[in-house]
């Protein structure tokens, strides 16, 4: 393995490598497997407006033989002022190594990478927390993650009807172009409380920093999830949406240093740390229990983890070594 020459992997070459239902499998794998994965470094870099962040993500697997073990790393800036200027908000690399030896394997596009991992997490998350029988998505947001979330969350529940809403209308029907050349129609809601209100799902992945979900428009069974806000100040949902719900986080030492959707709450006494019911860990584990009735209203709040990233790089390397 470590005397294979370092692979340049493009976008197109990890979404012809990948597919929802194997990502789905290969995190709850990842998060019940030994992976080591210290808490990310998350540095603000100054900006004349709004500032941008630079996070590196290290991750390895500690189990199994050595010379099937890997190490990874991703490097990522997220400059939230380029989407006004037609920009991508979020640029990086993941390089991954040999375990064994620590000789390079591949480099990634991290752009990529993290969009199919970050919505292969929520829909993990939804196979434990949404209901069995959710047919109505609602997709708050429209930017390069809204499409994969979509699809991954359809590769989990059963849905029917997909529900587009973003600030800027034109990149919501921008999307709803997109997704349907893939296959998946959508239709644009003008008012958000009246899709959420009749809402299954609702993913929420914006740069919001204050909220825009409001608990009071959720219905009796919906299950929230939350991607968007990765910062101890930014959040997508006020604090009747993390009242009433159930409430589930990736992982909680993640949660509790960088979701404002947690933090904020916690810190206005508006929930306790107790009403965190589990993480991504424990619910592959079942060691925590996920819905446990139809009418539960249920919350996710992912901030990202260096595990999702190793385990998709890994699954991307492994099927282009099996095609070659």
């Amino acid at each position: 393995m470590a005397d294979k020459p370092l692979r340049l992997l493009t976008a197109d070459d990890i979404a012809a490598a990948l597919t929802y239902p194997a990502l789905v499998e290969a995190l709850r794998s990842a998060f019940t497997s030994g992976i080591a994965a210290p808490v990310r470094h998350h540095h603000t870099i100054p900006q004349p407006g709004r500032d941008a962040t630079l996070l590196i993500m290290p991750a390895w697997t500690t189990g199994g033989p050595v010379a099937e073990r890997f190490l990874g790393c991703k490097v990522v800036t997220i400059f939230p002022d380029n989407a006004a200027a037609g920009h991508p908000s979020l640029h990086g690399n993941y390089l991954l190594m040999s375990g064994a030896t620590g000789a390079p394997l591949a480099l990634l596009d991290a752009r990529a990478l993290t969009a199919w991992r970050t919505a292969a997490a929520s829909a993990l998350a939804a196979s434990y927390l949404a209901r069995a029988d959710a047919e109505h998505l609602v997709m708050i947001g429209a930017g390069a993650l809204a499409p994969h979330l979509v699809r991954a969350h359809m590769a989990v529940r059963p849905i029917k009807r997909v529900t587009l809403w973003n600030r800027t209308h034109s990149r919501a029907v921008a999307l709803a172009f997109g997704l349907a050349v893939t296959g998946v129609e959508a239709m644009i809601a003008e008012d958000l409380e009246a899709a959420v209100r009749d809402a299954d799902i609702v993913s929420c992945a914006t740069l919001a920093t204050e909220p825009i979900l409001r608990g009071k428009w959720l219905k009796p069974g919906a299950h929230v999830d939350l991607v968007g806000a990765f910062t101890p100040k930014m959040r997508e949902a006020d604090n009747d949406a993390v009242k009433r719900a159930r409430l589930y986080v990736d992982t909680r030492e993640g949660a509790l240093k960088e979701a404002g959707d947690m933090i904020i709450p916690l810190r206005r006494g508006v929930i306790a740390r107790k009403d965190i019911r589990g993480d991504l860990f424990e619910l592959c584990a079942g060691q925590a229990k996920g819905r446990t009735s139809d009418k539960q209203i249920t919350l996710f709040k992912s901030v990202g983890s260096a595990i999702e990233d190793l385990a998709a790089a890994v699954l991307v390397w492994r099927s282009l070594e099996r095609q070659a």
